[in-house]
């Protein structure tokens, strides 16, 4: 089934839907994110996504055991999770003015709630889909909120098991939704290419017989562009004006040039799988004087014998196929021919 999100149309016959996580790399300022807005379209994204949550529907206020993160190789070590989440956060109060930001732009904008109420409030942003992050993936009355609103899913996969997935596959598609797309997700930040495991697309496609695509926390674009050969139709990637600016998620974030240049190959790659094809194409019509065929290399009279002296299997290619060469061998010329002349019946 084709799904439309907004004015644009995923599947394997159409450009991937390439979406601009936002995050919380605006720091705050919703100039910033304004600013985001604008670059992202102008850097190719069909889309640019928010988060829609608040420290306190996150999480409780506490700094103490697992409310902290204690992880030398995390980029948020030593954060206390309500302060992360105060400040990665996007203010609610923004979300009408960035929506009106990226309409004008020609992007599409859409939001991963992460509690009812976000979802009720983004109901009232009319907004034409829901991303449900991994750490959600396990929220099934979240999903099936989501799923009630008949609105188009995308639910990245990442940590869940098989079963897992097939509980939030389940819980949408029994709750309303019709139009789901999964993407394949490392949850860690940045994750690296040996644990990104791409080859799980296809068979996350045939799996759940749906829309399959990658959230992308690798750096650089090579993880993205391999997708779209293994049927990836989304690619998300986080997006930042600048990583020297710093930002809760810049550290693996884009900039605007490189996101670019991902729109720009992630196209070229899909345009590039083209269909099961053999023989020559239109443009390879005049490159066909360059094969091998056969041709006359020394003068020959009417009666003489073909031999491999006076013909061989030389450029260009307008002459007799090189397969009849063994065929000539030992006949004799019905006319006579000059030098340089290709051979033919």
């Amino acid at each position: 089934m084709k799904i439309k999100i907004g004015n644009k149309s995923i599947g394997i016959d159409y450009k991937p839907f390439i979406i601009a996580e936002m995050s919380g790399n605006h720091n705050q300022s919703i100039s910033k994110a304004l600013d985001i807005v604008d670059a992202a379209a102008e850097s190719g994204a069909d889309a640019i996504k928010l988060q829609t949550y608040t420290a306190e529907t996150m999480t409780l206020n506490l700094k103490k055991g697992a409310f902290s993160i204690k992880d030398k190789k995390s980029l948020w070590n030593g954060e206390n999770l309500y302060d992360l989440y105060q400040k990665a956060h996007t203010p609610w109060e923004w979300h009408s003015e960035i929506f009106e930001r990226a309409n004008k732009k020609g992007i599409i904008c859409f939001s991963s709630p992460f509690d009812f109420t976000a979802v009720d409030f983004l109901e009232n942003l009319n907004v034409p889909a829901y991303k449900i992050a991994s750490f959600e993936n396990n929220h099934l009355p979240l999903i099936k909120k989501v799923a009630s609103t008949g609105k188009p899913i995308i639910i990245s996969t990442g940590m869940a098991k098989i079963g897992e997935m097939e509980q939030a596959v389940e819980a949408a598609k029994s709750s309303g939704c019709e139009k789901l797309i999964l993407l394949k997700c490392t949850s860690t930040y940045p994750a690296s290419a040996v644990n990104t495991n791409l080859r799980t697309i296809p068979h996350l496609r045939n799996l759940f017989n749906c829309e399959v695509g990658l959230s992308d926390h690798t750096l650089g674009i090579g993880a993205a562009v391999c997708s779209v050969a293994l049927g990836a139709t989304v690619i998300e990637k986080h997006f930042t004006l600048s990583r020297s600016e710093g930002g809760v998620d810049s550290d693996f974030s884009l900039e605007p040039s490189e996101f670019k240049l991902l729109t720009e190959e992630v196209s070229r790659a899909w345009e590039a799988l083209g269909s099961i094809y053999y023989g020559h194409t239109k443009s390879e019509q005049k490159s066909l004087l360059f094969r091998r065929s056969i041709y006359v290399v020394e003068d020959i009279k009417k009666g003489d014998y073909f031999n491999e002296n006076n013909i061989r299997i030389i450029r260009p290619g307008d002459g007799a196929p090189p397969y009849l060469y063994e065929k000539f061998l030992g006949k004799k010329a019905l006319k006579s021919y000059t030098r340089g002349t290709p051979l033919d019946f």
